[in-house]
């Protein structure tokens, strides 16, 4: 099973990440946890391009082929590998990310992007994707004060320094999404407390077959 965490800036997937760990562990499952971009060796080394605010002058089609690179080394690497082992596969953003940030919030297109994906990728979606959903003005808070208390370094602050707009056209891009895809999305209030986020999360995966 393939599980994917998406979400505006601040809205708490590493959090919630180590969560679903502690209950993967415990339940005796066989699981990998990773994220895009920078789920790889080489991975690393494309994040450190895309999140550092040194590169904010980036075309969003370099932006975006820079991500698919990421994906590229990603599926074949991580992805595939551990999903025909059978194990599960739990990613801090994948696909819909991308659909959002650049097709909706960059303007680049969601058709355009959904074809690339198809064809680079053979079409590969997760088969559940907990949006974690707040406001952008309260993910974006939270995003600053993890930056500014030392939980995450400034060199990966690129998308926190774009405007409030963007970061709302990024939150409606998901929710279009899931509103199109209801049977693979489940939509998480994460405007809550961490402890409450996380038993939401928690009673989804709860549900899931095999878990």
């Amino acid at each position: 099973m393939f599980i994917t965490l998406e979400g505006i800036e601040g809205c708490g997937k590493t959090t919630q990440l180590g969560h679903i760990d502690n209950f993967l562990r415990d339940r005796g499952l066989p699981y990998t946890l990773t994220r895009e971009p920078g789920g790889t060796r080489n991975g690393k080394q494309i994040r450190s391009i895309l999140l550092d605010p040194q590169t904010a002058g980036l075309t969003p089609m370099a932006e975006l082929l820079l991500y698919f690179a990421d994906r590229a080394e990603h599926i074949e690497t991580v992805i595939r590998p551990a999903l025909s082992q059978g194990r599960i596969v739990v990613s801090d953003r994948f696909f819909d990310a991308t659909v959002v940030y650049q097709g909706y919030a960059r303007g680049l297109g969601v058709d355009r992007i959904e074809q690339l994906h198809g064809i680079l990728f053979n079409g590969l979606l997760p088969d559940l994707t907990l949006l974690l959903d707040v406001e952008p003005e309260v993910g974006l808070a939270r995003a600053w004060k993890g930056i500014g208390n030392g939980e995450r370094g400034t060199d990966e602050s690129r998308f926190e320094e774009e405007d409030l707009s963007f970061h709302k056209k990024v939150r409606k891009g998901y929710l279009d999404r899931a509103r199109k895809d209801p049977d693979r999305f489940h939509i998480i209030d994460a405007s809550d407390g961490e402890t409450q986020v996380r038993d939401r999360i928690l009673s989804v995966l709860s549900e899931m077959p095999g878990f």
